[in-house]
């Protein structure tokens, strides 16, 4: 026998290392080309699934490419932006930074039209003593006698009220400003007679929530007085918001008018881009919204003290520059790109210029001139077309941003939890595809609950087809995370735009009421009688398109409502939120 044939017995130890190490190469092998064939699969179903859904938009019209949002360079002195200190006070960053510092000023200066702290007055409306039932007080005799138990005294206290306060209005800016000069203001003494002293809890739901008087509604569920112990028998009423004197608050804001002219007079150039680089949605420069909060706060508590001072022109100077100041959010005249952030700036603007014109009318204080100007103006606002259009470019620069950013940089934009971070940093292109086309199909659902051409909000459509698609996005899937991630709330943003339109709508017919008033000594019975001698055309109501409800009320007032977000018709009656009862002007 051979023995130098036989395989040693350290041969033979030898090549265990070696099958482990070919097995484990096998194995590693193996998972490799598994992990790339489903890598390669799950991106071509992605791209796939994205490409389908862009085809089906686009052949209905629907544009998707960022690139057709960008907007064209427009020469230097015509764009808004370019006028001195624009683009640094009503600017902001980005996106980016706008997430990055959500309180701040990104622009490293001290925000244009800060007024320096100046605190209102703490105004007491009422001293109130409490006495046995039948008596007085001694020394000083009171304004009033009222009794506690008598559910018509309530009426009397707030009517007492209201005209110890006189003509007012309540500030955007969380105050109120009043007519009369307050070094003249005397609190009431009232007496309250009772059989035992109330609590104080008991005595506060005896005066009103609202003695200003005849607000609009929708402050009058708002409580503006507190009620605190001043002695063992003796209250005091006072505001809870801090108070102006009218003309001192125009005093006082006098310093911020050659800034506001200066806007004035940018606002005269056509265009408003601002300038930035448009490649990149994300880091695209926004309107500052804290700076144009500021300007249209500021201007319509000046517009509230000149109505309050009977100069109604004055007023209407004010005003005019919040009704201008919506063309920089809505990049006009080229309208892109008009992102939800800026689009959502101008419903509020909107929003804030009806709420001063209706202060007007509370305090009768307009007249023919600035009536039929304020007309025009109203007739101007359409937010459908901002809000469509950011809608469709947010649906752009979302996908735009989803295709070609960096998992890194959408980190940084995201700041997702830790799982949703593990699955960003490490899954496949499709699952980015798949987000898109899954963005893209919400978008067009809520697209389609607007109706541009009949000027019409379809509130059941839009709840029955974001839900669908939505309930798919709340489930942990990776086809569906970064969508519940990155969108806003469609729903409650086309909510706030349809009510925010509607009291547009309101306000115009409001000013041929008030036109219809100025001649006649009173409101028309019906709508009728405003067409066509003081309008070719009234709008209709956005929710369900049948005219606005309307009718006089006592006192020489109307009611004038939509059916609101429930689409129903509750009889002029306001819900406790925005998604029930009608939406209501009403004017005492």
């Amino acid at each position: 026998m051979n023995t130098s044939d036989s395989p040693s017995p350290q041969g033979s130890s030898e090549s265990v290392p070696w099958r482990l190490a070919r097995r484990f190469l096998l194995t590693a092998a193996a998972l490799v080309t598994l992990i790339a064939i489903f890598y390669t699969v799950e991106n071509w179903r992605g791209q796939r699934a994205w490409e389908n859904r862009r085809r089906q938009l686009e052949s209905k019209g629907e544009v998707l490419d960022w690139a057709a949002c960008i907007p064209a360079p427009v020469p230097d002195d015509q764009n808004f932006f370019k006028a001195p200190n624009m683009q640094e006070w009503f600017v902001k960053d980005s996106l980016r930074d706008l997430r990055a510092s959500p309180a701040g000023n990104t622009l490293g200066a001290p925000l244009p039209f800060a007024l320096r702290q100046r605190k209102g007055t703490n105004l007491v409306l009422a001293q109130v003593e409490v006495v046995p039932r039948n008596a007085s007080p001694e020394s000083p005799p009171p304004d009033a006698a009222l009794h506690f138990e008598d559910p018509a005294a309530r009426e009397q206290a707030a009517k007492l009220l209201g005209k110890a306060i006189g003509p007012c209005a309540i500030g955007a800016r969380q105050c109120v400003l009043v007519a009369q000069p307050l070094n003249q203001f005397r609190p009431l003494h009232l007496a309250l007679q009772t059989d035992t002293v109330p609590t104080l809890k008991e005595l506060a739901a005896f005066f009103p929530n609202n003695p200003l008087t005849n607000l609009a509604m929708a402050y009058s569920q708002i409580s503006y007085l507190q009620v605190e112990p001043a002695g063992s028998n003796t209250f005091r009423v006072s505001l809870k918001e801090p108070v102006y004197e009218a003309a001192d608050y125009l005093a006082w804001t006098e310093p911020l008018t050659a800034d506001f002219d200066q806007v004035r007079k940018a606002l005269e150039r056509p265009y408003a881009r601002i300038d930035c680089d448009y490649e990149q949605p994300y880091a695209i420069g926004i309107p500052n919204f804290i700076t144009i909060r500021n300007v249209v706060q500021i201007l319509s508590q000046r517009a509230q003290s000149y109505l309050l001072l009977g100069q109604p022109e004055a007023a209407l100077h004010e005003l005019a520059l919040v009704h201008d100041l919506c063309r920089i959010m809505q990049a006009k005249p080229s309208g892109k790109p008009m992102t939800l952030v800026a689009a959502m700036i101008d419903v509020a603007v909107s929003g804030l210029y009806a709420d001063t014109f209706e202060d007007g009318l509370r305090l009768h204080a307009w007249r023919e001139p600035q009536l039929m100007a304020i007309e025009r103006q109203l007739k101007e606002t359409d937010l459908f077309t901002p809000v469509l259009e950011a809608f469709r470019e947010e649906r752009a620069g979302t996908s735009r941003t989803f295709e070609t950013t960096s998992r890194r940089e959408l980190l940084k934009l995201f700041n997702p939890d830790p799982m949703s971070k593990l699955a960003l940093t490490w899954m496949p292109r499709g699952w980015f595809y798949q987000n898109m086309a899954l963005g893209a199909e919400l978008g067009q659902e809520v697209l389609g609950s607007m109706d541009q051409t009949n000027q019409l909000v379809l509130p059941g459509r839009l709840s029955e087809s974001v839900h669908s698609v939505s309930s798919r996005s709340e489930h942990r899937s990776p086809y569906t995370f970064l969508v519940a991630v990155a969108l806003p709330n469609f729903a409650k943003a086309v909510q706030t735009f349809a009510r925010t339109q509607t009291k547009v709508n309101q306000a115009q017919i409001a000013c041929a009421l008030e036109r219809y008033r100025l001649t006649q000594a009173q409101y028309p019975e019906t709508l009728d009688a405003l067409v066509p001698h003081l309008s070719q055309k009234l709008p209709h109501d956005l929710i369900g398109g049948q005219p606005l409800k309307y009718r006089r009320t006592e006192g020489d007032g109307y009611l004038l409502y939509s059916v609101g977000w429930d689409e129903k018709d509750d009889g002029g009656a306001p819900g406790k939120s925005a998604d029930d009862g009608d939406w209501v002007w009403e004017l005492h």
